[in-house]
């Protein structure tokens, strides 16, 4: 009797196309252009998982120099008077307290001023 690898490469085609599942056209049905696709995916998400950290950074930022020009000042100077103060709070805990507590925003505005 010949012994063949059938259904482990069965198994491997299957898994292929499932992780392809959702995928238009050819490219959820057959197995060489859904592999292409699947690891064009693989590769593009674990780039995009490190330029989201980038994008999410300057949307605080833009949110920080946003409330900071409203209480007339530019970003720079802001972040500026900040570490001279001693002030260690990240551009994601700034711009939650830019967003939900204005007036807590004002005095850290008023301690970047005075330093």
């Amino acid at each position: 009797m010949r012994v063949t690898n059938a259904p482990a490469s069965r198994e491997r085609r299957r898994r292929r196309l499932e992780r392809a599942k959702g995928f238009y056209g050819a490219r959820s049905k057959l197995f060489r252009t859904a592999t292409e696709a699947v690891d064009r995916a693989l590769r593009l998400s674990t780039e995009h998982r490190k330029l989201k950290k980038r994008d999410f950074r300057q949307l605080w930022i833009a949110r920080v120099n946003a409330a900071a020009r409203a209480e007339g000042m530019s970003y720079s100077k802001f972040i500026a008077g900040l570490i001279k103060a001693g002030v260690t709070l990240n551009r994601k805990s700034l711009s939650e307290i830019a967003i939900h507590d204005p007036a807590g925003f004002k005095t850290l505005v008023e301690i970047a001023r005075k330093a």
